[in-house]
């Protein structure tokens, strides 16, 4: 199961190894991750139940209360569970796949979140704009918020691994759901926004 999700490599009759963090797998695992999230936030903006919109509420407060103390084991489950909830309305099947896709991609953020505390403020905004959107029943804001909020994070990381590298399928993805620009620029953080693309 580890080598399915990539994690490890392993050959018959030999021991498994971890894989090395690759900025070009991560670019690329972003890019599936914005196109199928983005699918599910539309797909579920407008249709959480009561009961949902409460557990993702109490998501939201549990990654703030883990963030505060430090305790990052509880930020990320608190945070797996809250995007979840905002692709709800998927099958079974694409959530299966995009919880496989994020946890593939969170060992990567794990390597750097403690090195970037100074966009705590900014992440943790941008979970609750989206929250807002997908229970207010704004499925293109909700979509533009996704793609941004991911996109952003993306860049940051891969920044760490690979500076200058670039973000290439991120900014595909993100022009596939946001539309593209008049030219083509690198990425930058808050060009896909809620209102529109902006170069």
């Amino acid at each position: 199961m580890l080598q399915e999700e990539g994690l490890i490599d392993a050959d018959i009759n030999h021991r498994g190894r971890v894989t090395a963090l690759d900025a070009a797998d991560l670019d690329c695992l972003y890019a599936a991750r914005i196109s199928l999230e983005c699918v599910g936030v539309r797909l579920t903006a407008g249709r959480l139940s009561r009961l949902e919109v409460q557990a993702a509420s109490g998501q939201l407060h549990d990654m703030d209360r883990a963030e505060q103390g430090e305790d990052y084991a509880a930020w990320y489950e608190a945070h797996r569970a809250f995007h979840q909830i905002l692709v709800a309305r998927c099958t079974p099947t694409v959530r299966r796949t995009i919880a496989s896709y994020a946890e593939r991609s969170e060992r990567y953020l794990r390597v750097v979140q403690g090195q970037h505390r100074d966009q705590s403020a900014q992440r943790r905004q941008e979970h609750y704009d989206l929250f807002a959107a997908v229970v207010a029943g704004e499925p293109q804001r909700a979509v533009r918020l996704t793609a941004g909020h991911l996109a952003r994070t993306a860049h940051h990381v891969i920044e760490h691994l690979a500076p200058g590298r670039g973000t290439r399928d991120v900014q595909e993805a993100t022009d596939m759901i946001c539309g593209s620009g008049s030219e083509k620029v690198p990425w930058m953080p808050g060009r896909c926004t809620a209102e529109g693309v902006h170069t």
